[in-house]
């Protein structure tokens, strides 16, 4: 790949209130991107500092904690979480994809872990409720740093006015019960990407990690259920961009057969890096190359690199101490996945569950460079066009010089190295996702009204 030269630069501006705070902080804390702070030449700083500067950049996946914008955790300060507006000002983030994640509190309450009751719906859809208002409250109380994006046009506005552009996703299909009127209204409230699967299968598509502990079998399903193929249907026609991150082979094979629009995966890793079911095999990254759309490379450090031998021992240590056969294999080392945990108790699959993540979570962190051999892999079997970037921020994501939103011209950085130009640099940070976006919204019967109910 050969370096372009440095386009006309047009000022990635912020929001004064914002931008005033951005340089107080830096002040106090010396933020500014700096060759000491990364270890890259100067040149390199330079011109990923000159890049941010006006080039758009966009995350599709960031996870809104229940607690944003919670006394500690506000929005407009840069506090403890991965994400607030302080540290995307820092970082130049254009733009992330905040998701409305909903998933039964298996853990919660007394006595926890629990298996699946009808009430877990009703928490599902809470928990998306609480979301989104948290980001309804972010747009209202900060109008002058931040604004939804209901169209590419909007994100592109927003970039110009120097606000922080918010794309509406969900993840996970659960909550939704068996209600498929459920995407239209979320498609009004602001929508515009829906993932049917997390962990565990729901019913309206088989996830990639079945949870034995909910009594889950691998493809229970086959691929999608009937309702899963009316949703595709009936998102193509809202305008709403299809997720097929964490589905199964087959749930994402049937996307394909039936879209009419470009699927994406907005937080996916290559399977032939780490062999799991979440990861992308290379026929499945060719699925989504073939429909128009793009893999979003997630930083997602165990998706990444194999876990290391100490690790392994010691999960192997762990499993012999709850009579589990040795790992065939890395699924079931990073989740707890055996069929046999269909028939433990409660207490015995909380007491494994919480051993095996405390494991997983020592394992030395994945770094820029497994990332971007990541991104490498991706945009040789797929092309540059079908590839962009994901961070998984506040659900598992962040690796050693990425660890927030502040850090994204690392990602840069580190792809100048390697000599992508700084044409496919703004491909895979914003170009590729909003050019599909733009494809998936032309196509649909209507346009997805922007009314908040």
């Amino acid at each position: 790949m050969t370096k372009t030269k440095p386009r006309s630069r047009k000022a990635l501006y912020i929001g004064l209130p914002l931008a005033l705070a951005v340089a107080v902080g830096a002040a106090a804390t010396g933020y500014f991107y700096s060759q000491q702070h990364t270890g890259y030449p100067s040149k390199v700083v330079e011109q990923a500092n000159a890049l941010h500067e006006h080039m758009l950049s966009f995350d599709s996946h960031v996870t809104v904690p229940l607690d944003l914008g919670s006394a500690g955790n506000e929005i407009d300060k840069d506090g403890p979480g991965q994400f607030d507006l302080v540290k995307a000002g820092k970082g130049r983030l254009s733009g992330a994809a905040l998701t409305l994640f909903g998933w039964p509190e298996l853990w919660n309450g007394p006595n926890a872990p629990h298996r699946p009751t009808p009430g877990f719906v009703d928490e599902a859809r809470h928990q998306q409720e609480v979301r989104y208002k948290i980001i309804s409250n972010m747009a209202r109380d900060f109008p002058n740093q931040v604004g939804i994006a209901y169209t590419p046009e909007d994100f592109r506005r927003l970039n110009g006015e120097g606000k922080f552009a918010i794309f509406i996703s969900m993840l996970n299909a659960y909550p939704l019960g068996h209600d498929l009127s459920q995407l239209d209204l979320w498609a009004a409230r602001g929508m515009r990407m829906f993932g049917f699967s997390y962990t565990g299968n729901n019913d309206w598509a088989d996830s990639s990690r079945p949870l034995p502990f909910f009594n889950d079998t691998a493809d229970a399903l086959g691929g999608l259920s009937p309702l899963g193929e009316q949703a595709v249907k009936r998102l193509n026609d809202l305008g709403v961009i299809i997720d097929v991150s964490q589905m199964s082979t087959l749930a994402l094979e049937d996307v394909a057969r039936l879209s009419r629009t470009p699927m994406v995966a907005s937080h996916s890793a290559p399977r032939a890096l780490v062999d799991i079911p979440r990861n992308l095999s290379d026929k499945e990254m060719q699925l989504i190359k073939d429909s128009g759309g793009v893999i979003q490379v997630v930083a997602f450090g165990t998706y990444l690199k194999p876990l290391s031998k100490p690790t392994l021992d010691k999960l192997e240590a762990l499993r012999a101490k709850f009579d589990l056969q040795p790992l065939q294999g890395l699924a079931n080392a990073l989740m707890p996945g055996d069929a046999v945990i269909a028939i433990w108790p409660e207490a015995r699959f909380g007491e494994y569950a919480g051993s095996l993540y405390g494991i997983v979570d020592e394992e030395p962190k994945a770094t820029l460079k497994d990332f971007a051999d990541a991104i490498d892999y991706t945009v040789k079997k797929v092309g540059i066009d079908h590839v962009g970037i994901s961070s998984d921020f506040n659900d598992g994501g962040g690796i050693d010089g990425w660890k927030d939103v502040s850090e994204i011209r690392n990602v840069t950085a580190e792809l100048l190295t390697r000599g992508y130009s700084e044409a496919d640099i703004a491909k895979l940070w914003a170009g590729n996702f909003l050019r599909v976006w733009e494809q998936v919204q032309k196509a649909a019967h209507p346009v997805a009204s922007t009314t908040q109910p």
